[in-house]
């Protein structure tokens, strides 16, 4: 049996320290609650750091990239082939996460987790568990082993990340059919019908979309009621996916900021949640993705996106994108002047 607590050590935050922080964001020069969002996101980063005045340093991308069985089933308008394609325009600075990083000073590293290809060659970190998963409509989609490997394999990455000073981190992923992975892995952990949270992925027309359903509700039947996250994960997922799980909970076991993309993401957050419940109070979600399963799978999980831009790209990009709404949040928890500081009188 797979215990993520005896890999990982994730402490909740100190409830009382929110006391003092939430002081000093409503003695701010502003009515409280003025400033949103932006009011929980600098107490939930102050609770993670454990202080009054956090700082974010060296912001960080990991990009996973894997291949996925059930493609041969037809659940994608796109051939594998591409997942390999992108890592190489990831390599070249060509895709949309490579500019929004660019633009907002964000490091990022892209990792063959399980491409089904040669990128020996390539500038990127090798850990590949397998040249892609199996096809989860006959068998699981990767062994236990196999599991076990890329959750580990995440966490030494993020691990050594921390090590360079590096205190959010944010994940990205690239895999022809991994909205079909996503799907099922939430479909199973919450016993949601496939109808209810399938959606186009990279863009089915009708058609597409009603063969995918009814090959993810086969697969769900193939495999029959599951209960355990690992399992679940073993079963459904993709090797950048598991890869994403352990990534979480190392970040969230050094008690960095942890952003989290869209709908792919959210499902490694999922399983993340349900094997270690506390790395929730470490996990900013960035945006809600127009894939149609996100609004729920977010609900499912009690959080709040910080904004909806009709986004379904992946790769990291809503983290990227909504980098700075962060950083704004701790600046002015930082260098707003307090009323008190301002001579400027509070209200009566």
């Amino acid at each position: 049996m797979f215990d993520a607590q005896q890999l990982f050590t994730v402490d909740a935050v100190d409830p009382a320290l929110a006391v003092r922080i939430r002081h000093k964001i409503d003695n701010k020069t502003k009515p409280p609650g003025a400033l949103g969002i932006l009011e929980h996101v600098a107490l939930q980063v102050a609770l993670i750091q454990q202080t009054l005045s956090p700082s974010l340093n060296k912001p960080h991308l990991l990009l996973f990239a894997g291949d996925h069985g059930i493609v041969s089933e037809g659940v994608s308008p796109f051939p594998q082939v591409v997942t390999q394609q992108m890592v190489h325009n990831f390599v070249n600075g060509g895709a949309a996460i490579n500019v929004f990083c660019r633009q907002h000073n964000i490091a990022i590293d892209v990792i063959d987790a399980g491409v089904n290809g040669d990128l020996s060659g390539l500038p990127v970190t090798h850990a590949k568990v397998a040249p892609g998963t199996k096809n989860f409509l006959h068998e699981p989609a990767m062994t236990p082993a196999q599991c076990e490997q890329a959750i580990a394999r995440g966490a030494t990455l993020v691990r050594a990340t921390s090590e360079s000073g590096c205190n959010i981190i944010g994940f990205g992923e690239m895999g022809i059919g991994n909205t079909s992975s996503a799907t099922a892995l939430f479909a199973a952990l919450s016993s949601m019908g496939i109808d209810e949270c399938v959606g186009r992925g990279t863009g089915l027309d009708d058609a597409g979309l009603l063969h995918k359903t009814a090959v993810l509700k086969a697969a769900l039947a193939q495999h029959g009621p599951l209960t355990d996250p690992f399992t679940i994960l073993c079963t459904f997922g993709g090797f950048e996916i598991a890869m994403m799980v352990g990534a979480i909970l190392a970040a969230c076991e050094q008690r960095m900021v942890v952003l989290i993309d869209g709908f792919i993401a959210s499902s490694a957050a999922a399983i993340a949640f349900a094997l270690e419940p506390y790395a929730r109070d470490y996990c900013v979600f960035s945006h809600l993705s127009n894939e149609s399963g996100h609004k729920k799978m977010l609900d499912y999980l009690q959080v709040s996106p910080l904004v909806s831009l009709g986004l379904r790209l992946g790769e990291g990009s809503g983290v990227a994108v909504t980098y700075p709404l962060i950083a704004s949040a701790v600046l002015f928890l930082n260098e707003m002047a307090s009323f008190d500081s301002a001579g400027v009188s509070d209200k009566c």
